[in-house]
């Protein structure tokens, strides 16, 4: 009897132990002379882009759909080439995301993947920059919120809704995430 019982507890470990989440550590490629740039005075310490919403759209995805690749879709299908993307409700199945882990040059990432991990969608944001997308995505299970850049394979439980502001297509977002512009 002792030993079915140590079987199936082991079983049941091995299981869980499966749906463990993954945290990998990635170093960004540059140059050392980007990274050891300092700032430039001909770079203003913060600047505005007047612009207005030519319209707004809504998004709905069902069950298992992944995130980022409907969101990349609709992007394109949709005609947006630059947006703002104002919230996200809904719950996943599963999540991947990124976040920086340092504060020093070269920056590291930190990557964290759980297929079998649910969650909440409390909130999500970012923009659409000449068509590629920057979003940034907050998680919560009972314990905590987390996350951080949207990553592939952060699928869909019951729904998720992600609503977008689209801009005109005549400004220039380019530099807005660009690390080195400084």
């Amino acid at each position: 009897m002792k030993q079915i019982s140590l079987a199936l507890f082991l079983f049941a470990l091995a299981g869980s132990l499966r749906a463990q989440e993954t945290r990998v550590e990635k170093v960004n490629p540059t140059t050392p002379f980007l990274d050891a740039k300092d700032n430039s005075p001909d770079v203003p310490e913060v600047y505005a882009i007047p612009t207005k919403f030519e319209r707004v759209v809504i998004l709905r995805f069902k069950y298992k759909a992944d995130l980022l690749a409907g969101l990349e879709r609709m992007v394109k299908e949709q005609h947006i080439k630059n947006a703002v993307i104002l919230s996200a409700v809904g719950s996943v199945r599963s999540y991947h995301y990124h976040m920086v882990s340092n504060r020093t040059f070269p920056s590291k990432d930190l990557f964290v993947e759980n297929p079998e991990g649910c969650a909440d969608i409390i909130s999500m944001n970012g923009f659409v920059m000449n068509g590629r997308l920057h979003p940034h995505i907050t998680f919560a299970d009972p314990n905590h919120a987390f996350g951080g850049h949207l990553e592939p394979g952060t699928t869909v439980f019951t729904f998720a809704i992600i609503t977008l502001g689209v801009l005109e297509d005549g400004i220039d977002l380019q530099m807005l995430d660009n690390k080195t512009y400084r």
